[in-house]
Order: structure tokens, then sequence, then C-alpha cells
């Protein structure tokens, strides 16, 4: 269901449940419009492209929050790493203490468990610490993790206060994915808002077909009618794309 050229690394992390709700979710949406605008359900098969771009956003859409979870789980995983370098340990000890703290509180099927049992696995077949975190980098394609290994391989080789830097780095990246969780939650209401204005149109559409059907007969059966009601559609899928993009803020 990729539709992309390039793969997304989070693509992985979609469950095949979710893929399934989301068709049949899609497919439902199809017949409403097929219904609602055409009142011709052979109009569905003529419709199957909205079904494609559908799934096509919702894919996106997915993989932004697996990456927005896996952002939290990270954090996470960077303080126990700092604890332990707090703590005296050396990187490599850091990497397998945070590990085993990290099935305290998350499930084993969790994309950070996954990430750092791996790492731990390569650290015990004497792979450096450098070259671990560098695949783990290369995994997940995520810009704190970039961040992260970037500042440590400098400080590896420019020497020094190497733990420190370490630290400090961790801190940043924490705040940072913090002030994204912040805003993240101050938007949520809108976003439910924008949800809630896609969904009215439909229903007013709907309110009429049942309550009033001679007012909106003139625009079914007849071409002229089904081109007013593509224009209508067309309309309605730019305002929607054009709400997602405003609701969208990054960081």
């Amino acid at each position: 269901m990729n539709f992309r050229r390039k793969q997304s690394g989070w693509r992985q992390d979609i469950e095949r449940k979710e893929i399934g709700l989301a068709t049949g979710s899609g497919v439902i949406f199809i017949c409403v419009l097929a219904y609602l605008f055409y009142s011709r359900w052979w109009m569905i098969p003529v419709l199957s492209p909205i079904l494609i771009a559908y799934l096509f956003l919702w894919e996106r859409e997915t993989e932004k929050k697996k990456e927005r979870l896996f952002c939290l789980q990270f954090k996470d995983a960077m303080q126990m790493l700092a604890s332990a370098l707090a703590a005296g340990y050396s990187v490599e000890n850091s990497i397998r203490a945070a590990e085993k703290d990290l099935q305290k509180f998350y499930k084993e099927t969790a994309r950070i468990r996954k990430e750092f049992a791996s790492m731990s696995h390569q650290l015990n077949m004497n792979f450096s610490a450098e070259r671990v975190l560098k695949d783990f980098a290369a995994r997940v394609h995520q810009e704190d993790v970039d961040n992260f290994v970037t500042v440590f391989s400098i400080a590896k080789k420019s020497g020094g206060d190497s733990i420190s830097i370490i630290r400090n780095t961790i801190r940043m990246i924490c705040d940072k994915i913090e002030v994204r969780q912040e805003i993240s939650v101050l938007t949520a209401a809108k976003r439910y808002e924008f949800r809630v204005m896609t969904m009215i149109p439909l229903g007013i559409l709907l309110y009429m077909r049942f309550s009033f059907p001679e007012f909106l007969s003139i625009l079914y059966g007849n071409a002229v009618g089904a081109f007013v009601m593509t224009i209508c559609l067309a309309i309605y899928g730019a305002a929607y794309l054009l709400g997602k993009k405003v609701t969208e803020i990054e960081v």
C-alpha cells in the first residue's frame, strides 16, 4: 500500500490490522461520496482514485504518528542513558543499562526496545559504540537521532570531556522533544475541530437528501448536475487538503 517512490522507515511499524481498518473506512467513504454526490453506485469504481489518495494520506499521517511516538520513547531512552553516564558508566555500558531500564516501561514490540536490544547485541559482538549508534541512526532516519549520533561522533574524535558534551546534547534533544509535544497538545483541539468541520458538509448534504429530496433531485441523473456535484466534490477535497496543511505544525 506504499505509493511513494521512497519507502519511509516508519512504514514497518504500521500493523496489518491498521491497514485493514484504513482500507475498510476508505471504501465506506467513497461509497458515501458516490451516494451523496451522484446517487449512483456505479460511480464507486470511478471514485477509486480518491480511495488511493485517502490511503496515501492515511499512510503518511500514520507514519508521522509512529515517528512522534518513537520520539517520546527516544526521549525516555536518552534520559536513562544520561542517568547511566552521570553514574560513571561508559557509553557502551550506558546503552546496555538503558536497554534494561526500557524493559520496565515498554512492551517488547515497542520500536525503541527493538532498537536498543539490537544495539546491545552489537555491543556484545564487540562493535564500537560509534558504529552501533551510526547503524541505529541509519535504521530510523530520524532528526533527533541523527543529531545525537553526529554530536557523539564529533565528541569522540575531538577528545576532551566527551561525556559532558553527550549529556548536554541529550538534555537539549529532550527539551526539543518536550516542546514539540507541548505544541502537539495545544493544537490537538484545533485538529479535532478540523475533523468535525470536514464532516459538516457531508452531514448537511445527507440531511437534505433525506429531509428535502425534491430540492436536490435536479442535481442527479443528468450531465449538468453531475458536473456541478463534481465541482463541489473538488472544492471539498481542496478545502480538506488546505485544512490539513494549516493544522500541521513542524518544529
